[in-house]
């Protein structure tokens, strides 16, 4: 089983859009028993919150259920429960290697599997829920494409 694990600042965004995106993705394409799928915070500011409205707003024209996710809170025993944490950006990636005390081996940012690398922008500061989706589902195809070419799934 592959496990994988997407973070961001709140774990009401991005994270969860990327954690229901990546389910639907990997379930359109039969393999949703190879993979455990998560989604958590680097603070505490949200820990116990529903999904943002923006990001429920997108999961929602795509029939995607998210109302049991409430935010959760990235801990050190993270690292050793999945294989890839994928940050969403720069700032992302800095607390997670706090958190983890260093240990960053399987630690990406989401966007590093594409062609274009660069930080996924915010949309609690943008308000642009609809470029996070295009960039989140950018990631992931392109994440997909490497644990196929590993003959990982």
């Amino acid at each position: 089983m592959i496990k994988v694990l997407f973070v961001c600042h709140g774990n009401i965004c991005r994270s969860p859009m990327a954690e229901f995106l990546f389910k639907q993705y990997v379930t359109d394409m039969r393999k949703e028993s190879q993979f455990l799928i998560a989604s958590k915070a680097t603070s505490s500011e949200e820990i116990g919150n529903r999904v943002h409205l923006g990001t429920k707003k997108i999961l929602d024209k795509l029939h995607i259920d998210c109302s049991s996710k409430r935010a959760e809170q990235l801990n050190e025993n993270d690292y050793y429960d999945f294989d890839y944490i994928l940050g969403m950006d720069t700032y992302n990636i800095r607390n997670i290697n706090r958190i983890f005390k260093g240990k960053m081996d399987k630690v990406y940012s989401l966007l590093d599997f594409t062609d274009h690398p660069r930080d996924i922008s915010d949309p609690w500061y943008t308000g642009d829920f609809g470029k996070t989706y295009s960039d989140i589902m950018l990631g992931i195809e392109a994440f997909y494409k490497v644990l196929v070419s590993k003959k990982l799934v």
